[in-house]
């Protein structure tokens, strides 16, 4: 195998080549210490990562930080059993180091293997094309970025008496090498632009969130006409909110806007379609493959090949090229998300799933921009068909359980439905169901999909990676809603 010229994989083992010494020979000999028992699969994960952030509160800045996280991952497996170690200094010695540990925590008897590192495959695609690395952009202008949004917030309402914003940027260069051929780099920018404004009103105080990103070059988020509409939603949302009344609670007919209402279906349904948990059995879609599992129409998909996105990745942490896995398709369970050692369990194939925080961590099966596919009925027929319910806009947290499948979500902007209008902005507003269920409770489907800004960040065993979520309008019928209102 060879690179491919100015690709991201020859950048990165350049880079690694570069700053730290390692080529192909080191790879192979870090890979031959792990393969001195039998194993099924081993591993090494590089990483060198570059992360700043500028905070502005009460118009000066409070912080500005630039971090900075290099390291080395090694995974031995056999069966079931998983051998990791790692280490925060990239050497020859700590490579191997890591090998014999991750191998010996395998605890497996003799066999013996070796492999020879003598190319590597790139991706086939470059989704995050950048010039200059967010890191690079100078701080000044970072800076003078957060204060011409602190206030343009403050010159669009005089009930407008605090702003907080942030902007954050880093640059990820990833080596994977395994003993299946694979020796892959990429090189990940990743953005963010965040702004909260606090709205008063006598004794009221109300607060207004709004964020975007992606992987893109952080000038995209700099120009006006990205970061002026972005300040005005945030002030719109605050202001609305000193305006909302408790909301009702009972079970009642909800509409789901497009965009970010979307984390709804990636908390309820998308953890619960991880290889991980399929395989041991612990969620609620366990062994229903090819069986209907939602209302008809229903399409949900996870694509990581979505140019720019957050949650798109050229390969995933195992440097297996991601795609467009569709789950469930008019209804039906199709399939699952899977990383390496799931696929090879269940006897399936790596769906280019598997990711994880950094170097510290194991990968783990998890999706990268989950989304339901667009139908044909108008929004606005949508909301005019439901004579009294909830229109929730969107979401500021919730909780999942995957194997039972119940959630609990928490609407931060919501009004009421009235006889097919849309009511009085309502505060305190909770959806509370069961995944599957609900997916067999969408009743009709808008022609509006639409992703999320580029601010989902999902948890799961302790480990954090960014994601997309996006959703059109839909209806669930009669869905459980906790509010407020005494």
């Amino acid at each position: 195998m060879s690179f491919d010229a100015d690709s991201p994989a020859t950048d990165t083992l350049t880079f690694f080549r570069e700053r730290f010494g390692l080529d192909e020979s080191n790879l192979s000999a870090g890979l031959g210490t792990a393969l001195e028992r039998s194993v099924d699969f081993a591993d090494l994960f590089f990483e060198y990562s570059t992360q700043d952030s500028v905070v502005l509160e009460e118009s000066i800045v409070k912080s500005g930080d630039r971090h900075i996280e290099q390291g080395v991952g090694v995974r031995v497996q056999r069966g079931e059993r998983q051998g990791y170690a790692h280490s925060d200094e990239i050497s020859v010695e700590s490579v191997r180091l890591a090998a014999s540990t991750a191998r010996a925590i395998s605890e497996q008897s003799s066999g013996g293997g070796s492999v020879t590192v003598s190319g590597g495959g790139a991706p086939g695609r470059d989704l995050y094309p950048v010039a200059t690395a967010p890191t690079d952009v100078p701080v000044e202008q970072k800076v003078s970025l957060l204060g011409e949004m602190d206030s343009y917030a403050r010159s669009l309402d005089s009930r407008i008496v605090q702003v907080m914003a942030s902007v954050i940027g880093q640059q990820r260069h990833l080596l994977m090498v395994g003993s299946d051929g694979t020796l892959v780099g990429d090189v990940q920018p990743l953005v963010r632009l965040n702004v909260q404004v606090i709205a008063a009103d006598g004794e009221r105080r109300e607060i207004g969130y709004q964020g975007m990103g992606g992987r893109h070059q952080l000038d995209v988020l700099m120009e006006p006409a990205q970061w002026k509409p972005l300040v005005q939603e945030a002030v719109r949302v605050a202001l609305l909110n000193l305006d909302a009344v408790s909301c009702p609670a009972g079970t009642m007919d909800v509409v789901l806007g497009p965009g970010w209402p979307g984390i709804l279906l990636h908390e309820a349904i998308g953890h619960g379609l991880e290889g991980d948990f399929n395989r041991k059995k612990t969620s609620a879609f366990s062994d229903r493959l090819g069986q209907r599992v939602a209302a008809e129409g229903v399409t949900v998909v996870d694509d990581g090949t979505l140019a720019g996105r957050r949650g798109s990745l050229n390969v995933d942490d195992e440097g297996t090229p991601t795609r467009r896995n569709v789950l469930i398709e008019n209804g039906t369970l199709v399939g699952y998300l899977h990383d390496r050692l799931n696929a090879r369990l269940m006897g399936m194939e790596p769906t280019g799933n598997g990711r994880r925080e950094s170097y510290a961590h194991l990968p783990m099966p998890r999706m990268t921009n989950t989304f339901m596919l667009a139908g044909q009925e108008e929004p606005e027929d949508i909301l005019r068909s439901v004579k009294n319910g909830l229109y929730a806009v969107s979401f500021a947290g919730g909780q999942v359980d995957i194997t039972s499948g119940k959630f609990v979500f928490s609407a931060s902007e919501a009004y009421r439905i009235e006889d097919g209008v849309i009511g009085r902005p309502v505060k305190g507003a909770t959806l509370i169901g069961n995944g599957p269920d609900v997916l067999q409770r969408v009743s009709r489907i808008g022609c509006d999909l639409e992703f999320d800004r580029g601010v989902g960040t999902c948890g799961k065993d302790g480990q954090s990676v960014p994601v997309g979520v996006g959703l059109p309008t839909i209806r669930v019928d009669k869905l459980t809603v906790g509010g407020t209102q005494s």
